[in-house]
């Protein structure tokens, strides 16, 4: 939409190539030609532009590239949803209509993974291992191979052993209706937070934070490539905050 893909080559993309882009980006009318894109997905898109003229530049197409003389888009911070412990525990004792639903999430808050993960796991992934269990697995964001130990727990939420091609969770779909229902099961236990299927890994990350996991660690369980992506968690750990402040003794003033 931006310029004519038929005719726009390397030698047209100028500063202000990049400039405008950046400002295409920000300003015109791209979501349904009624509304510009949020700052997040402006700053995603911006984002593999610069990435295509990296990579331009690092093959020799390019003797120059522009883009590291523009200033990009500051992405703004959303909130993460997630659950303390103790909703944790009212959710798992209320019936969700789908039984598969609720396993499925809980299985998610207690080992972080994805629901893209979760959903396309096979019994072949899981294996008994060291007295426990584990799970080996492709990572269908990253593409990056994963071992990740999960507890007895989260094995029980798996249910009963099927084949070795067959989902673990069978009949997990995702749809408009099923986050409904995971919103509808939330409300009965009295949970107004606007939960979805993705607020149980954010759950999972800020619990283990707060158990005094280290981020080290926690970024490793969440299979995250850079450190920094999970720094994001500690901004949401208000427990350890009140702790780390009521560590200074008191000023005796007498």
């Amino acid at each position: 939409k931006f310029c004519d893909p038929d005719t726009t080559t390397f030698k047209d993309i100028d500063e202000s190539f990049v400039k405008r882009f950046r400002d295409f980006l920000l300003k015109k009318p791209l979501v349904r030609e009624t509304g510009t894109l949020s700052l997040n997905s402006a700053h995603s898109y911006f984002n593999k532009f610069r990435a295509c003229m990296n990579q331009a530049f690092e093959d020799k197409i390019i003797n120059d590239n522009p883009a590291k003389r523009v200033k990009g888009i500051t992405p703004e911070e959303l909130q993460r949803e997630y659950l303390t412990f103790d909703e944790i525990q009212r959710i798992a004792k209320v019936v969700c209509r789908y039984d598969v639903l609720k396993r499925a999430f809980l299985f998610s808050c207690i080992t972080g993974l994805r629901w893209s993960d979760i959903s396309k796991l096979k019994w072949s992934e899981v294996q008994k291992f060291n007295g426990g269990y584990r799970i080996t697995f492709t990572q269908k964001k990253t593409k990056g191979l994963e071992y990740l130990d999960i507890s007895q727990q989260a094995r029980d939420f798996l249910g009963e052993e099927g084949k070795s091609e067959e989902r673990t969770f069978k009949g997990l779909k995702y749809s408009s209706y099923m986050n409904l229902e995971l919103q509808k099961w939330c409300m009965k236990a009295g949970i107004t937070k606007n939960i979805t299927f993705h607020s149980a890994r954010h759950t999972f990350a800020t619990l283990q934070l707060t158990l005094g996991t280290d981020i080290y660690t926690v970024s490793k369980l969440l299979g995250h490539k850079h450190l920094k992506t999970t720094q994001v968690y500690s901004n949401i750990i208000d427990q350890t905050k009140i702790d780390a402040i009521n560590k200074i003794p008191e000023i005796n003033l007498k």
